[in-house]
């Protein structure tokens, strides 16, 4: 009897101590488990916000040397003393175009469209490291050269079709002054150089508002 009661005594003290052991080594192997789902997710995030990072500055890359093409596409004025710059004939002018059509058409419409791509994340960058050096250099080789690569003549009407061209633009001159310049312009570019799609609009419309009104 006396060995029964302490055996009743004894699981008394023991049980309470294994549950609190079981429950302490439950609450351990949750943790765990959650530590290990966390990390992974975790880690996912952080190489999706450093892609996401990489991608932006691609893409603001790209927009800077997208603005400083736009400088020449919208000055006439400051296109005609650096007219190598639409001059398809010359390789490195070409170089440039190219590269520009071939970043554009890589851009995404949402940097989500190249996250978890890398390939394609990779293209558009090198894509876009292409444009910018060839610009540079593009943009280089016309300040140094201006118009030395046309003939004196050649020269000569660049300089008139500038004039003009000012005139065009000058809000100030009357409406039959502008499009007259600007037609007298437009001949004496005809075969040396192409005015740029932006600015031949921008004139166009400037000019026809002044006429419409």
């Amino acid at each position: 009897m006396g060995l029964l009661i302490r055996l009743i005594e004894l699981l008394v003290i023991v049980l309470p101590l294994i549950g609190v052991g079981y429950a302490t080594f439950k609450a351990i192997a949750t943790a765990r488990g959650r530590q290990e789902i966390e990390a992974p997710r975790g880690a996912a995030q952080g190489v999706d916000g450093a892609q996401r990072r990489a991608i932006n500055r691609t893409i603001e890359e790209h927009d800077r040397t997208d603005t400083r093409w736009l400088d020449y596409e919208l000055d006439v004025a400051k296109l005609l003393d650096y007219p190598l710059m639409t001059d398809m004939r010359d390789p490195l002018t070409e170089r440039f175009h190219r590269a520009k059509l071939r970043a554009d058409f890589l851009r995404p419409a949402d940097v989500a469209d190249l996250l978890g791509d890398r390939d394609a994340a990779r293209e558009y960058r090198d894509a876009v490291s292409e444009y910018v050096t060839a610009f540079d250099v593009a943009e280089a080789e016309a300040i140094r050269r201006r118009r030395a690569g046309f003939a004196g003549e050649d020269q000569q009407r660049l300089a008139r079709a500038q004039r003009l061209l000012r005139v065009a633009a000058d809000t100030a001159a009357t409406s039959q002054e502008r499009d007259r310049a600007y037609r007298l312009a437009r001949r004496e570019l005809d075969g040396l150089i192409v005015l740029p799609e932006r600015a031949r609009v921008a004139l166009e419309r400037g000019i026809s508002g002044e006429l419409d009104g």
